[in-house]
């Protein structure tokens, strides 16, 4: 490690929040504390503190930084047919849940205090997880507003998210590997079949 006269204000944000992350993928959120990262990088607390906030500032650069992750992983995904990137997309956040599930878990278990206000830069990254979703459910339904758009692209990533978080407390009852694959698939088409119907429904 360098010594610490040689880390600036940038360098020492990145070695905080890359022990966290160790942190947090080895021992889990419940250890997650300012006082326990800056001792993993050999400073004290209060060092920490000139580069954030507080503990939820870190926790928010945190998130920061996983929907980063998973919003790269969804654009390599590249070019595909609406109804098929929705498919891609939620294999691949599951599959991302599975993999980094203690950085994922942080994105929902952390509370923002009533007293403090979530950044700006953190809901739009949210912000942008969505747009994608609207953005192929657009594609499909040209006709519908930006409120139903939005309504249904909540609905339906709800329904994913929920099979990411039985797939990790192993709560889904299936047979081996795989049928998740199965079930995130079936989830993407009778949604947007039923959306379908429901629209023709009102013409």
């Amino acid at each position: 490690m360098a010594r610490r006269r040689e880390h600036s204000r940038e360098a020492l944000t990145e070695l905080a929040l890359c022990a966290a992350e160790r942190l947090l993928d080895e021992q889990g959120i419940a250890v997650l504390s300012t006082r326990r990262i800056a001792a993993e990088i050999g400073y004290s607390a209060a060092t920490l503190y000139s580069v954030f906030s507080s503990l939820d500032d870190l926790c928010w650069q945190l998130n920061a930084r996983t929907l980063k992750q998973l919003l790269d992983e969804l654009d390599a995904l590249g070019e595909l047919a609406p109804r098929e990137a929705l498919k891609a997309y939620a294999l691949c956040y599951v599959a991302f849940a599975a993999r980094w599930p203690e950085r994922w878990s942080l994105l929902f278990e952390h509370r923002t205090p009533e007293t403090l206000q979530v950044p700006a830069w953190l809901n739009e990254s949210i912000g942008r997880l969505f747009s994608q979703l609207e953005l192929c459910l657009g594609e499909l339904a040209p006709e519908v507003s930006a409120e139903e758009l939005a309504l249904t692209a909540r609905t339906l990533w709800s329904g994913v998210h929920g099979v990411a978080v039985l797939q990790l407390r192993d709560k889904l009852f299936l047979p081996p590997q795989g049928k998740q694959e199965q079930m995130l698939v079936t989830l993407v088409d009778y949604h947007l079949d039923g959306w379908r119907l429901n629209r023709e429904s009102r013409t």
